[in-house]
């Protein structure tokens, strides 16, 4: 037989084109028996359906952009995959972009997706500390847009996060409970939405256990796993602390490389907890103890939002705010006592 095509096939059911086209997308409107007949037509006469010529028909392209700072942080793969999930669910597909926390890669990447590469876009953001008004050029011609994790404050759009302050606050006090006086707080950028949030529940923390704050023991750090190394190294030699909370994952994995190289005993000598989704976490040596972020789920109501948007035609600037909860898990590194060994 020859080529078959949608026409083709209609003609060998004696159905409409148009019914033909909805059985294939799953519409609700069409009767179970004959969406069934039709499969079963197509099947025996391997007919497959254009989606690509029906996509450019209806102008959309059936993908969402997810734009993230990075692939390293086993965060954001949780994250993609949870979106990636819903699309499918969706008939969508995803691309994903990389912006090494570059706010130019990120402004470069926006205004090529709304060339129609994208119907929509998930984004945990790059540039706090820029001009973000590149966004509101657009006007009503903006794609979708829905932030995750890391946000723009002054951009009205939808957006999920974690509950970071009050995690940030029983991390700190997690660790004066078990001992710490002097806990020093590792951050990538401070100026940064989530690190601030994060920070000011560290501070909080100190203050209520009526603990002195040292400005010092606040330490820059970098996106470097080489200038990290150094950088916490000399933290730990020159300010001698007894607790350790990172605001990264990365971070964390740093403070036990210097914590080895150092000769310095995890939690003997030093208490780590971190927020990290790192699913290895129980098995490192001692197992690291985590403000894990439920990030495929934070993923999948990111891309809820977005398809909402999609679906429903709501207003892509509506403001709407997810907030999820992390949870604290405890483990070997904060133990009070432990004396095991890297």
């Amino acid at each position: 037989m020859d080529s078959i095509n949608i026409k083709k096939l209609a003609e060998a059911l004696k159905l409409s084109t148009s019914t033909i086209s909805r059985a294939f997308r799953d519409n609700s409107d069409i009767n179970h028996v004959t969406k069934e007949r039709i499969l079963a037509k197509a099947k025996e006469l391997n007919y497959q359906p254009n989606h690509y010529a029906s996509n450019l028909r209806e102008q959309k392209s059936k993908t969402i952009a997810v734009i993230v700072p990075e692939l390293a942080n086993n965060y954001f793969s949780q994250a993609i995959h949870g979106i990636e999930r819903l699309a499918r669910e969706n008939g969508y597909h995803i691309l994903i972009y990389v912006t090494d926390d570059d706010y130019q890669k990120e402004v470069t990447f926006i205004n090529h997706l709304h060339n129609g590469r994208a119907d929509g876009i998930i984004m945990s953001v790059s540039g706090e500390a820029n001009d973000h008004n590149y966004l509101n050029k657009f006007g009503s011609k903006r794609l979708p847009l829905v932030f995750f994790d890391r946000i723009y404050e002054d951009i009205d759009t939808p957006r999920v996060i974690t509950n970071d302050y009050n995690s940030s606050f029983l991390a700190t006090e997690h660790l004066i409970e078990q001992g710490c006086k002097r806990i020093a707080y590792l951050v990538v950028n401070k100026s940064l939405s989530i690190g601030k949030t994060r920070m000011q529940g560290y501070l909080d923390a100190l203050a209520k256990h009526q603990i002195p704050f040292e400005e010092n023991l606040i330490v820059d750090c970098s996106n470097s796993y080489e200038e990290n190394s150094v950088i916490i190294k000399d933290a730990l030699m020159q300010l001698k602390p007894d607790g350790v909370f990172t605001s990264v994952e990365r971070l964390a994995f740093a403070t036990y490389y210097a914590c080895y190289d150092l000769d310095i005993n995890i939690p003997k000598d030093l208490k780590v907890i971190s927020f990290s989704s790192l699913e290895i976490a129980p098995l490192l040596n001692p197992s690291l103890t985590t403000i894990t972020q439920p990030a495929t789920e934070i993923g999948e109501e990111a891309a809820k939002l977005l398809f909402t948007i999609l679906d429903d035609h709501a207003d892509k600037n509506l403001p709407n705010e997810v907030v999820l909860e992390s949870k604290i898990i405890k483990r070997n590194s904060t133990v009070n006592g432990q004396k095991t060994s890297l």
